[in-house]
């Protein structure tokens, strides 16, 4: 795992998106265009709120997609196994993260960053938000009456996973909307992923 002053020591060289990358060191020109680039799709995304909110909601579903993976899992393998609350939302919460992490990693790697950058990035953009939607989803599924106890099969499971997932998704859209419209979150991957 990468130290704080690791991930603040490799975030400024995030500003030229990687796909940009080889044009960039080759030539000069091209990396103030680069730079130009990037500031102006950071400015046009803070001032312009449809597009703001545009950014804030594909971030959300990236994280909410990883996260619902990881909690439906999670679930589903607790449940089987016939295990209590706590190690169950355990298991969810960590394959959540995991899964959520992967979603951000996979078209990082692609674009051929060095696992030591992606993993950085992925830490510093997705972590408030994944955290947001796991307190939300894991508070609701254990104070819906009977959802923890309800079986794979029974529509009360299902019903209480989906609702809380969809309210963690809603609580955590304004975190990324914040994050975004200060530069963060998926900020930093929002060029990368559009490479």
């Amino acid at each position: 795992m990468m130290s704080k002053e690791a991930v603040l020591t490799v975030l400024p060289e995030l500003e030229e998106p990687s796909c940009c990358a080889r044009t960039v060191q080759s030539n000069p020109a091209s990396r103030e265009q680069a730079r130009d680039h990037q500031h102006d799709h950071h400015h046009t995304t803070a001032h312009n709120p449809a597009s703001l909110n545009w950014t804030a909601l594909m971030a959300t579903v990236h994280c909410l997609t990883g996260c619902t993976i990881g909690e439906v899992l999670g679930m589903v393998i607790g449940t089987t196994l016939g295990w209590t609350n706590w190690p169950t939302v355990a298991l969810a919460v960590v394959l959540a993260f995991a899964f959520g992490y992967a979603m951000t990693l996979w078209p990082l790697r692609r674009a051929g960053m060095a696992w030591g950058t992606a993993l950085g990035l992925a830490f510093a953009s997705d972590t408030l938000s994944m955290t947001t939607m796991e307190i939300v989803d894991n508070f609701l599924m254990l104070i819906i009456p009977g959802a923890m106890d309800a079986g794979l099969t029974d529509g009360l499971f299902w019903g209480s996973l989906g609702i809380s997932l969809v309210l963690a998704g809603a609580a955590a859209f304004p975190v990324n909307r914040w994050l975004i419209a200060r530069g963060r979150g998926h900020a930093l991957v929002h060029a990368h992923h559009g490479c």
